[in-house]
């Protein structure tokens, strides 16, 4: 699979390089953040789409915790730590009306390969610390991730 990063095409092999590298880079910074200074970005494709009961605000969608997903153990743990907010994007032209109104100074990203590589840009542009979480399972509906792996990143401290 290729995708394209800016004009340079590159497979998901190079990609994960790519965001490894990006993760390994900020990891150390992201954790000196505090929980109520960063922000979590969800994709809407990871809702279970026949069962979510999340309230549409326009541009994103709101976790009701119905349970039916993996969103909703992300959101609670999210409200838990404290976190300054919680997103279920739309899609990523959002996020960044968000990062200029919220001024999070970290940000936890769950996406697909290509709109990961523009949010990474996106807030690299903003100097914001980002990490990274691709989706294991990927298209328009019902994604996954391992949520596990996502647990440990949201409570990197």
């Amino acid at each position: 699979m290729d995708i394209c990063l800016g004009f340079k095409k590159i497979n998901k092999n190079n990609y994960q390089k790519f965001i490894n590298k990006k993760n390994e880079l900020m990891s150390e910074r992201f954790k000196l953040v505090d929980f109520s200074d960063r922000i979590i970005f969800v994709p809407h494709c990871m809702r279970n789409t026949k069962m979510c009961k999340a309230k549409d605000e326009g541009s994103y969608y709101i976790c009701m915790q119905c349970k039916k997903c993996k969103i909703a153990d992300i959101f609670l743990l999210s409200k838990e730590l404290g976190y300054k907010n919680f997103y279920i994007m739309k899609g990523g032209k959002a996020i960044q009306n968000i990062l200029k109104k919220e001024k999070p100074k970290a940000v936890i990203g769950i996406a697909c390969f290509f709109e990961g590589a523009q949010a990474i840009k996106m807030t690299d542009k903003e100097k914001i610390l980002v990490q990274f979480i691709p989706l294991l399972k990927d298209g328009c509906c019902d994604t996954d991730i391992d949520l596990e792996e996502a647990k440990k990143i949201i409570k990197l401290r």
